[in-house]
Order: C-alpha cells, then structure tokens, then sequence
C-alpha cells in the first residue's frame, strides 16, 4: 500500500523529527550556501516513486472482470472459507 511504503520512507530518514540548524559563529560570511544532500535526493526520489504509485492494479482487475463476464473464473469456497478464517485468527479484540 501507498501509505505503509510511504510510511517506511518516513521511519528510515527520521523525517518526522525536527531539527535545529546550529548557529554558526561567522555572521560575516557575505553568500549563503544551500545544499541538498544524497539522503534527501534519494528521499525525494523515493517519494515521488511512491505519490506516482497506483492503490489498485489495473490489470489484475481488468482480468478478472474479463474472466466473470466469460463465466470462467471459479473460486474454491474453501479457499474462501480458509482465508476468513486466518483473517479472523489474526484479529486482536
């Protein structure tokens, strides 16, 4: 999912925290200087990756709605059943 990649992004570059830029004791310095560094190249990147990411695959959609409109695509009820039930064991109340 978007979020969860997005979300590790974060956890990995600490993003969340702020931080203060240590004051510097040459206030006679006549240019400013602004640099980007390669962790924060990379997360950029890594975050342009993940906004241009889809939430649903296309394809694997259009193929099964092909597939019921044929009138072949058969699911097992006991994979069904299977799948409720681990979904239901992994739940914490």
């Amino acid at each position: 999912m978007r979020i969860d990649a997005y979300n590790a992004v974060n956890q990995i570059y600490q993003t969340s925290q702020i931080s203060k830029a240590k004051a510097t004791a040459k206030t006679s310095s006549a240019s400013d200087k602004f640099e980007i560094s390669d962790t924060a190249r990379t997360y950029q990147t890594a975050r342009t990756a993940v906004s241009a990411a889809s939430d649903v695959r296309e394809d694997k959609i259009a193929d099964i709605k092909a597939r019921m409109a044929a009138g072949t695509y058969n699911i097992s009820s006991e994979a069904v059943a299977d799948k409720i039930l681990n979904n239901i064991s992994t739940l914490t109340f």
